[in-house]
């Protein structure tokens, strides 16, 4: 088989399209104005815009401002809260609870007495609490606890832990006095 080359013939007839026909103008059409609708909704949604930018950074900075606030209102209430603790502290201390006993008049037993649930016995000593306390709370404690000094008691609102001595008092007392100088300033002794 051979490849031939084949021709194509071209019908070279115009096209005629029925409807429009394309003529020349003797002017040019005038050219339309953009109209004003156009230009007023442009301005308007740039403005709208800005407007829009400077209200979200209006928020956004009140927003810090305020978070600014409430880390302040809670740093201060943590603070309280640690104080209110440490005041709970104090006044749930056994120096405390011991003096206000007392106050009342409740006293401490010397040697303790036991019940025996099986049987009903009692064990120990057997004798009651006498009148006379075995620990005096309303003293000054052996071991001083800052945190109810000048706390008034229960019963006497103008009492407090050292031995029964009114609040004024008992700050005058505990107000260390520097030792008096005799002789000129003290100074060691040395070899």
């Amino acid at each position: 088989m051979s490849i031939q080359a084949q021709t194509a013939v071209v019908d070279v007839r115009p096209i005629e399209r029925v409807g429009h026909r394309l003529r020349v103008l003797a002017e040019a059409r005038p050219r339309r104005r953009p109209r004003l609708v156009f230009g007023i909704v442009a301005v308007a949604g740039a403005v709208a815009i800005g407007g829009i930018q400077m209200g979200l950074s209006i928020l956004t900075t009140q927003g810090a401002y305020e978070v600014r606030e409430l880390t302040s209102q809670q740093r201060s209430m943590t603070w309280e809260k640690q104080i209110l603790q440490e005041e709970i502290a104090g006044l749930s201390s056994p120096q405390f609870l011991a003096a206000n006993a007392a106050a009342l008049g409740l006293v401490a037993g010397g040697a303790p007495n036991y019940l025996q649930l099986s049987d009903g016995k009692t064990l120990g000593s057997g004798a009651g609490a006498s009148d006379r306390s075995s620990i005096e709370a309303l003293k000054r404690a052996a071991v001083g606890n800052a945190l109810v000094s000048g706390v008034p008691l229960v019963t006497d609102p103008e009492a407090s832990i050292a031995s029964g001595v009114s609040v004024d008092e008992q700050l005058l007392l505990n107000t260390p006095t520097p030792p008096a100088i005799t002789d000129g300033l003290p100074t060691p002794t040395t070899h």
